[in-house]
């Protein structure tokens, strides 16, 4: 007869597992199952607590949909997505950081020219910014031909995807690098915004004592065959939340400076970014070879 207890209960469930599944699937559940009952042992958690996790969860279900995902808001919210974002995306040869998506990226954005903008609303006081830079490897030669996508809120806080009153693609582009790695588009000087809080992840944040807001960042995606694509932000040195982000994505090396535009200049501001691209590991294999 089987002796179920709390301390033979873990290795019950474990041997439970098929000898057959795939390794890979045995590691994870393995460790998973582990984890989890050690933390219930951990904080003695109740049948009501218990439960109300569960109901939690089913909330988060309630509200998800095509266009977001609550399940990803609360790993963002646990600093998880990041973890893995690292974890997944380690730098190895002096390449740039990577760092979340996030949930506001739109496919097939327009593509523009160099130095073109992605300005389709203004707004009252808001701030335009020349954001200029290179693509280069990790040995520091440019990189002709790398896709780069762009896209940041606008002033209210808000991205077009939230926004009925911004124009569809509003502060979004899709630019490429010319022969000497350089790109340049102008934008709008980013604005701090809170995370959606009105569901699972804002009641996450209460029950954490913690705040939505995210400091006023410019996303980018960068992608070119032989290297590996990049996920990142380029965050305000002078933006609020810098050293409190709601999903602790900030990286040091990801910050940049907002500085005034020279005279005669067609913005009120210029921001000069490079990233750094490692080749992809094919690529990396045969240059060894």
């Amino acid at each position: 007869m089987l002796n179920v207890n709390k301390d033979t209960i873990t290795d019950l469930v474990i041997a439970a597992l098929d000898k057959d599944i795939a390794p890979r699937n045995r590691q994870i559940l393995t460790s998973l199952i582990r984890h989890m009952h050690d933390f219930c042992r951990e904080v003695d958690l109740s049948f009501a607590e218990w439960l109300a996790a569960c109901e939690f969860l089913r909330r988060a279900g309630d509200i998800s949909d095509e266009k977001r995902n609550e399940f990803i808001l609360i790993s963002d919210i646990l600093g998880v997505e990041v973890l893995v974002d690292m974890l997944d995306h380690k730098v190895t040869d002096g390449e740039s950081e990577s760092t979340v998506l996030g949930p506001f990226y739109r496919e097939n954005p327009p593509v523009l020219p160099k130095g073109a903008s992605i300005i389709k609303k203004t707004f009252d006081n808001a701030k335009t910014v020349m954001v200029s830079g290179r693509i280069v490897d990790t040995a520091g030669r440019p990189i002709e031909g790398v896709t780069i996508d762009v896209w940041e809120d606008a002033p209210n806080g808000l991205y077009d995807l939230q926004d009925p009153e911004q124009p569809a693609y509003n502060l979004r582009g899709r630019f490429m690098t010319d022969a000497d790695g350089e790109y340049a588009f102008v934008a709008l000087r980013p604005e701090p915004y809170p995370i959606p809080y009105d569901g699972a992840g804002g009641e996450l944040l209460n029950y954490m004592g913690h705040h939505p807001w995210r400091p006023g960042h410019i996303h980018f995606m960068l992608s070119k065959d032989g290297y590996q694509s990049l996920i990142s932000q380029i965050y305000d040195s002078e933006t609020k939340y810098l050293d409190n982000d709601s999903v602790f994505a900030v990286k040091q090396s990801l910050i940049g400076q907002f500085k005034k535009a020279p005279t005669g200049a067609n913005t009120d501001l210029v921001l000069d970014f490079d990233f750094k691209l490692k080749k992809a590991a094919v690529e990396r294999l045969a240059a060894a070879e």
